[in-house]
């Protein structure tokens, strides 16, 4: 198996358990073919390819300490463009000068042996590198883009896991992440009104503008990319994509204008992006694990990040400025949510307890109290949280766990108001429709439902993507074992 296979394995899991192992299973995507250095010919002019032949030496021998949640020396060596920009000490080499070029000093031993720690490259390897830096060092790395596009959609032979839903704001459409893309339904019949295709394989987050025409969608493909969908909701059309990181992205949340964006990575940063060109306006280092959530204070000045550090992290959004550390670190945070019209948050990890925190503290912090930004915890979950929603009050608030059950919260007792029926599965997703009447979730077993807040009753559960069934001679070949 490829390291690029093992690692989107690892990264699906490690975020979804076992689901992310069933993700892959349900619809995997073409893989890139990187041929080994040795095996791509040479040309007459014996051109040395970046691409074919220096970077599959970086990925196999560098990348392990030089990369996003790394950094050694300040370099990265997952692009070109890293490779170039350098670290420490500057750019890593000058093109066609490879006797000026630190690059080769460092991996002939001048004035330290890299890679640190493992064999050192061949002479033929370190050739490599000479010859392509003499001749240019040029990038031939090709565009990459998804095997699918508007006029060849993903095709499901199994509902794939679902990883966020949203309402829009009148309440008519509803967004739900699927393979590649985002599926339009009608929010009544789940009649399928539009498929959005993009390059990103999963998407982890869905937020409608509050005019309900623009929708974002945040997201990735494990190990490659982070990207951000902005989508014309009336005519369908991708109005533009912007990349970031080289992992999947999460917890996206709208400033109170609509005019900013924030969203946390597997690169442990939060990034606020203006709306809707995706434009990075500021970027904040001060998380220590991977960062699950965002949410803006009331009035847009303020950021508050949900990490996988145990962390709610205050920051000024204009200067980057850290502020406080909101809680006591108690748990690794999966989710978080603000409560509609309160400068509040609820968040959820690990240890399944529920925890809602005013943003800004009130009280010096002291050694006996220092949770004191703690407004209530609810009670345990039966495993670890996944999804978190509040109704458009604030005053009821619904909380997911990986073992399939969803609870329902009156937010100033904190006295549970219903259990839905567990599923199979975790549930990985929540969302109150507008006028705080159903309550949809979705997660591992590939199923949208619509509950009654009310009653907690089940109202409907339906598939949301279009089910092509697998061709009989297929099946039949499968059955008797032959492949191929």
């Amino acid at each position: 198996m490829r390291p690029s296979v093992i690692r989107n394995l690892i990264s699906l899991i490690v975020v979804f358990g076992g689901a992310g192992l069933v993700w892959l299973c349900l619809a995997v995507p073409p893989r890139p073919h990187i041929a080994k250095p040795s095996a791509v010919p040479r040309s007459r002019e014996g051109k040395v390819s970046f691409y074919h032949q220096i970077k599959p030496i970086l990925q196999a021998k560098c990348q392990g300490c030089h990369q996003p949640n790394v950094r050694s020396g300040h370099l990265m060596l997952i692009s070109y463009a890293d490779f170039l920009k350098g670290g420490a000490h500057g750019p890593a080499f000058v093109k066609g000068h490879p006797e000026k070029s630190l690059v080769i000093g460092y991996l002939e031993g001048k004035p330290e042996l890299m890679p640190q720690g493992g064999p050192p490259l061949s002479k033929a390897e370190i050739e490599l590198f000479k010859r392509w830096i003499a001749q240019g060092a040029v990038d031939d790395t090709p565009a990459e883009h998804s095997a699918y596009d508007a006029a060849h959609p993903p095709v499901y032979t199994s509902s794939p896991v679902i990883s966020a839903v949203a309402f829009s704001p009148d309440g008519k459409t509803l967004a739900v992440a699927g393979y590649h893309e985002v599926l339009l339904l009608n929010a009544d019949n789940g009649a399928l009104e539009a498929r959005l295709v993009g390059d990103a394989q999963r998407l982890q987050s869905l937020v409608f503008t509050k005019d309900g025409k623009l929708l974002i969608a945040v997201g990735g493909s494990p190990a490659r990319f982070g990207e951000i969908q902005f989508w014309d909701v009336s005519s369908y059309k991708q109005i533009r994509s912007v990349r970031y990181t080289y992992d999947t992205l999460f917890g996206a949340s709208l400033s109170p204008d609509d005019k900013e964006l924030a969203f946390g990575g597997a690169d442990n940063t939060v990034r606020v992006v203006s709306v809707p060109d995706g434009k990075q306006i500021m970027m904040l280092e001060n998380d220590t694990d991977w960062v699950f959530g965002t949410v803006f204070s009331r009035d847009g000045k303020y950021v508050v990040s949900a990490s996988r550090d145990e962390a709610l992290k205050l920051t000024q959004v204009q200067t980057g400025s850290f502020i406080d550390d909101i809680n006591t670190h108690t748990t690794p945070m999966r989710c978080m949510v603000g409560r509609p019209g309160q400068d509040q948050v609820l968040c959820g990890g690990d240890d399944g307890i529920p925890r809602l925190y005013k943003i800004f503290r009130t009280e010096a912090r002291t050694m006996n109290n220092e949770d004191h930004n703690l407004i209530r915890a609810f009670e345990r979950q039966p495993d670890t949280i996944t999804a978190l929603a509040f109704d458009p009050t604030g005053n009821l608030c619904a909380v997911a766990s990986e073992a399939g059950t969803v609870n329902l919260y009156d937010v100033n007792s904190g006295t549970k108001r219903l259990s839905l029926p567990p599923v199979r599965g975790a549930v990985f997703t929540l969302a109150f429709r507008p006028d705080g009447k159903v309550l949809a979730t979705a997660g591992f077993d590939g199923y949208v439902r619509y509950y009654d807040v009310q009653s907690g009753r089940l109202l409907r559960a339906f598939i949301p993507v279009p089910i092509r069934k697998p061709n009989r001679s297929v099946l039949s070949v499968q059955r008797r074992g032959h492949h191929g």
